[in-house]
């Protein structure tokens, strides 16, 4: 089975401006709402690639309802803990091409509501299965929560992390299957400024070292940097067009968990994340399984 945790879902609403003047009244040329959160975006492509995965998070009042029933109406398992306070609402402002986001603010989550979490992982996760920890954690919570919950989970579940910060070192040092830092969380963890590829390719060592089996490193439009424990890669994006960038980086996990469910190479993984982070990209929306395998001859990965 494969799991995905948003500590801290919300209701995404894009508005896109042909010209937002700061200060008047401005309209928007469209608006739309989705459910937002790392691991619900990594569930979406996999429901997307025809792979059954469970949301997990915590949900509250009338934007929790939204997410919760607009999921189930696309097809995606659900197990989401309710919480006293409404789920946050975070703004995504396009302005002709230039993205912008307004932070909600997040609901608190209690010791019960975290307890609760808790048991269902240790009651319902085994050896085998795939938890994805995706994205920040609600200032109510522990920053240990990470590193709390893969004390609990049964040995043998793979854990794929992607957040930062203390939380993210916290979860680190208790061993996970996978990370995938951008350069700019990289420099932000180790308070440095690598920039070549063979400067990653020791910070990704140093993470290994810390507890990650394998580390994954993406660098937006210059490719990626994949480290196993045995092989390094090195990529980079196939060609297209920018549409958005919201979501790549979940699509790059979400990819990845497709090919690990499927019992690919690691190497053939990393393709498929590759290929389904840059049709996000290219796409107004998620990755779908044709936009993904539309680009995966495209893709060239260089063992070094």
């Amino acid at each position: 089975m494969i799991y995905t945790l948003t500590l801290n879902p919300a209701l995404d609403y894009f508005l896109t401006f042909d010209s937002f003047v700061e200060g008047n009244l401005n309209t928007p040329k469209e608006t739309y709402k989705l459910p937002g959160g790392k691991g619900i975006n990594v569930s979406k492509i996999l429901k997307n690639f025809d792979t059954e995965s469970t949301c997990l998070g915590f949900i509250g009042g009338f934007t929790g309802e939204f997410i919760k029933n607009t999921l189930t109406h696309d097809g995606l398992n659900t197990k989401f803990f309710s919480v006293k306070d409404d789920t946050r609402i975070n703004i995504k402002i396009n302005n002709n091409g230039l993205e912008s986001e307004i932070a909600g603010t997040s609901p608190t989550i209690s010791k019960d509501n975290m307890q609760e979490l808790l048991n269902f992982l240790k009651n319902n996760l085994k050896e085998g299965d795939i938890l994805a920890l995706s994205g920040s954690v609600p200032s109510s919570l522990p920053a240990s929560i990470y590193a709390d919950i893969i004390d609990t989970i049964p040995k043998g579940v793979r854990v794929i992390l992607d957040t930062r910060g203390l939380p993210f070192e916290a979860a680190l040092k208790k061993g996970v299957f996978l990370i995938k830092p951008n350069r700019d969380e990289i420099n932000e963890f180790f308070n440095s400024n690598f920039a070549t590829t063979e400067e990653l390719i020791q910070a990704g060592k140093k993470l290994q070292n810390m507890g990650a089996q394998n580390v994954l490193i993406s660098l937006g439009a210059k490719g990626s940097i994949f480290i196993t424990e045995k092989e390094i890669f090195i990529s980079g994006v196939p060609k297209g067009t920018l549409i958005s960038s919201n979501g790549s980086g979940d699509s790059m996990i979400g990819g990845f968990i497709y090919g690990l469910n499927k019992n690919l190479s690691l190497k053939e993984c990393y393709e498929i994340g590759i290929a389904s982070g840059s049709a996000t990209a290219f796409s107004k929306g998620l990755a779908t399984f044709d936009t993904m395998t539309n680009l995966l001859k495209d893709i060239e990965i260089t063992r070094l």
